[in-house]
C-alpha cells in the first residue's frame, strides 16, 4: 500500500514539472506578441514541431538565437531570466499549434 501512494504521488509530481500549451498562448499574447508583432497562429504555425523541438531543446537556445536576429528589439527579453521561465511553455504553446499539428489557435 505504501509503495502504491508513493508511486501515485511521484506520478502527479512528475506531471506538474512538465510545460503547458494553454499557459504558454498566454504567455505568448502577454510577453512576446509585443516584440514579434505577429499573433499567435502566425507564430506557431511558422514551424513543424519537430523544428520547435529542436529550437527549444538545451533551455531554448537556438529559439533565442534565430529570434533574436529576426528580432533584434525582442533579444534583451529572450536573452532574461524571465523568458527563461516561460520558455518551456511557450515551446509547448508552438509545438501544440506547429504547422504540421492540425489544430489552429484561437488567439489574435
Amino acid at each position: 500500500m505504501k509503495k502504491l501512494i508513493m508511486l501515485t504521488l511521484g506520478v502527479i509530481l512528475t506531471f506538474n514539472v512538465f510545460a503547458d500549451a494553454d499557459k504558454g498562448q498566454t504567455y505568448y499574447l502577454k510577453y512576446m506578441r509585443p516584440y514579434l508583432e505577429v499573433n499567435g497562429q502566425e507564430f506557431a504555425s511558422s514551424h513543424l514541431k519537430v523544428e520547435w523541438k529542436r529550437m527549444f531543446k538545451s533551455d531554448a537556445k537556438r529559439f533565442i538565437k534565430t529570434y533574436s536576429k529576426k528580432y533584434p528589439e525582442a533579444a534583451l527579453y529572450l536573452n532574461s531570466e524571465d523568458f527563461q521561465k516561460i520558455a518551456p511553455h511557450i515551446g509547448d504553446f508552438a509545438m501544440k499549434y506547429a504547422a504540421d499539428s492540425g489544430e489552429l489557435a484561437t488567439c489574435n
